[in-house]
């Protein structure tokens, strides 16, 4: 393993109390969660030796480490974006972090544009597969067996059993939970009706510019993960209109409280 690698680990171990069991990424406007997260340590990215720094508004640059409904976690308070000009290695090096720090399950959001016509602006996505759109695969080049096989499985990217865990809370909740299919873009432009009408046409239910490599990797380091999107606005080519970024916060924060609630039982349930 390179020596950044064990540079990271090495700043990040004192800090640890014990083997942390899940890591969560938190998407576009939903860092709401970590009121719920007992905080013992919230370290800037800019601390963290080879951790790339945030460069998007809406995204805080925070690794939490603390407690959510009993269990240790590790949680990205914001992400790294290919159109943010970082390759691969970057954009998923946390998720290496984290897997090499003990976690066996990562949970992902995100705020997607709704591909889907049933699907209304505010409502949670259960990811259960995505198409992968990005130019560049997190896997290609030389591949460390350290961190996983050549050739890495992906029939099973997203859990079925941690989807229909989270679709009986739901149904408990009597909370709106959709589950499609997410495809992920580069970015940073948002899509053209000819692109919306195209990726309805591939299947996806919804479409974003994240998620997808950090799916890559933690699969390819043995990780099971549980995925959700907000659906922050409707992309159905007839419909378009122009979309400002105060309007995907907003959708975002419509939905946090049920995310916030989804996440929590999911952290506290999983094994």
């Amino acid at each position: 393993m390179s020596n950044k690698y064990n540079e990271t680990i090495a700043f990040l171990k004192p800090f640890l109390n014990e083997q942390p069991e899940t890591g969560i990424v938190l998407g576009t406007g939903l860092g709401g969660l970590v009121k719920d997260i007992q905080i013992r340590h919230q370290i800037s990215y800019a601390q963290i030796p080879h951790f790339p720094l945030s460069t998007v508004e809406s995204h805080q640059g925070y690794l939490i480490i603390g407690t959510l409904a009993g269990k240790e976690v590790l949680v990205m308070q914001g992400r790294f974006h290919y159109y943010e000009g970082y390759d691969m290695e970057q954009i998923t090096y946390p998720i290496r972090i984290m897997a090499l720090l003990g976690i066996k399950k990562l949970m992902i959001s995100n705020a997607a544009g709704g591909l889907n016509p049933d699907f209304e602006i505010g409502e949670l996505m259960l990811i259960h597969d995505h198409i992968n759109l990005f130019p560049e695969n997190p896997l290609r080049g030389h591949n460390n067996p350290q961190f996983g096989p050549r050739f890495p499985d992906m029939s099973e990217p997203y859990s079925f059993d941690f989807i229909k865990t989270a679709e009986k809370f739901a149904q408990t909740k009597n909370m709106v939970l959709q589950k499609g299919v997410y495809a992920g873009v580069q970015g940073p432009c948002l899509e053209t009706r000819a692109e919306y009408k195209y990726l309805r046409t591939i299947g996806a239910d919804a479409v974003g510019m994240s998620s997808i490599p950090e799916n890559i990797v933690a699969r390819h380091m043995g990780l099971t993960v549980f995925a959700v999107s907000v659906i922050t606005d409707k992309c159905i080519p007839d419909q378009l209109k122009p979309l400002r970024l105060e309007e995907v916060l907003a959708a975002a924060q419509k939905a946090e409280p049920n995310l916030i609630q989804l996440f929590h039982y999911m952290v506290g349930k999983l094994d």
